[in-house]
């Protein structure tokens, strides 16, 4: 098995600061060609901001014996569905034996952190369903089963890390739910995610805006940190490189 680069928390401090930096580009470009979005939605769908944890996981399939070939990650995207037609990842690899890596990378930046929660919880929760079930299915012929992973960067600052007030109109919520703030949430979400098989890993970071420029960045949860997301995608990769 191929060992993890040991300036890999180096090139996820870069990975942070060329997501702010590129957030901050797309921006001001809106701006000035007057299309600014409203809100924050500007910073968002000029996309590419996720790439340089894109750019490192290529890396680490790479290093664990895989062509440059077999990974995709700017075109050839896609995968057949079972609800859908077809749903774009953010990084695929095509590994011997049928065996498969698909990524999801995301991200939130306020202020509209209630709103946009729900909006990234039901969009993991649907890709994974719609995966999962077109496996089930044969979609993807003779493929054993499959790695998906999930990254996610959530922007550090009071409105995120605040407690959260949950109506309970009819019912209770969760015990772990009550009052946890947006940050306690996805942290929740994530761990859920594995351990209800829905994604093999997720990795889950927080930044804050003026420190995230300078590439600082925290993992409050060590069972859902980078490292030990990628030595679950390099094993599992490394089970097929010969």
């Amino acid at each position: 098995m191929a060992n993890l680069p040991d300036d890999l928390n180096v090139r996820l401090s870069n990975a942070v600061k060329s997501f702010w930096k590129k957030r901050k580009e797309q921006e001001l470009r809106q701006r000035r060609n007057g299309r600014h979005d409203q809100g924050t939605r500007s910073a968002v769908t000029g996309g590419a901001q996720m790439d340089g944890f894109i750019e490192i996981i290529k890396d680490l399939i790479v290093s664990a014996g895989v062509s440059e070939g077999n990974i995709f990650y700017d075109t050839a995207i896609d995968l057949p569905g079972y609800y859908r037609p077809t749903k774009e990842w953010d990084l695929l690899a095509i590994l011997p034996e049928g065996a498969l890596v698909a990524i999801e990378a995301k991200s939130q930046v306020g202020p509209s952190f209630g709103n946009n929660f729900n909006n990234r919880i039901e969009e993991a929760m649907g890709s994974a369903l719609d995966f999962w079930t077109a496996y089930r299915e044969g979609v993807y012929k003779k493929s054993i089963h499959p790695w998906l992973g999930y990254v996610f960067l959530l922007e550090d600052c009071t409105r995120s890390t605040s407690p959260v007030k949950v109506n309970e109109s009819h019912f209770e919520v969760l015990p772990e739910f009550k009052s946890a703030s947006y940050a306690d949430r996805y942290k929740i979400f994530c761990k859920k995610l594995i351990f209800e098989r829905q994604y093999s890993s997720a990795a889950f970071l927080m930044s804050s805006q003026e420190g995230g420029l300078e590439g600082i960045y925290i993992e409050p949860e060590p069972d859902i940190n980078f490292e030990q997301f990628a030595r679950s995608l390099v094993a599992y990769v490394g089970a097929f490189v010969k």
